[in-house]
């Protein structure tokens, strides 16, 4: 079945400040050991919200949001892909950043989670925003490529190759390769130098 297409995703924010913060930080190492995904949001920010009780993640009045607002170079570190499976089974379903680690980005992606860009400024004042009002929708348009609340609307930027795959529905590879397996083994067997391998 093909992944559906992502146009908007609409719902309250949460602001996480900070530059460089790493996957470490995003789940914990310790949590690597886990043999599937499942339950794994409960432990995002695992660390950080031990050491800060005032941690958004703590926090009642954001509990539920959907769009995270972050500052520069968001999810460097490792390539670990329970960062973006802690952030999503949290309930994030969209990213502002000034900026991303690459890898992350393309495994965000690769879920279906838009990671969109802004100047710091812009990014600083929905942060602001989230914070005074934390039960404010906001909507992220990814064909107009704007984020809107209320009366505030930035520009955001995210690489065309990953919008035209989110817009299009083709951001989920191993479903689309799943989706083709009767073909992909048609053609499989009609290669002469695959055919050489069987018994």
């Amino acid at each position: 079945m093909p992944a559906s297409s992502v146009m908007t995703v609409e719902g309250t924010g949460i602001a996480v400040r900070g530059n460089d913060i790493d996957t470490d930080r995003i789940i914990p190492a310790r949590f690597l050991r886990m043999i599937t995904f499942e339950g794994l949001g409960e432990y995002a920010f695992e660390d950080d919200r031990k050491s800060n009780p005032d941690h958004p993640f703590n926090k009642e009045k954001f509990q539920g949001a959907s769009i995270l607002l972050a500052n520069g170079n968001f999810g460097c570190g490792s390539s670990r892909e329970h960062a973006p499976q802690a952030l999503n089974r949290w309930g994030i379903q969209a990213i502002l950043s000034e900026s991303f680690a690459e890898i992350f980005q393309g495994n965000c992606i690769a879920m279906g989670i838009p990671c969109v860009t802004a100047s710091p400024a812009d990014v600083s004042r929905f942060q602001e925003h989230v914070e005074a009002n934390p039960t404010e929708s906001m909507t992220l348009d990814l064909t107009r490529k704007t984020l809107t609340s209320s009366d505030l609307t930035i520009e955001v930027t995210l690489p065309e190759g990953n919008r035209k795959s989110l817009l299009e529905g083709a951001w989920d590879a191993t479903g689309m390769l799943l989706e083709g397996a009767d073909a992909t083994k048609e053609t499989a067997d009609a290669l002469p130098y695959v055919s050489g391998f069987k018994a």
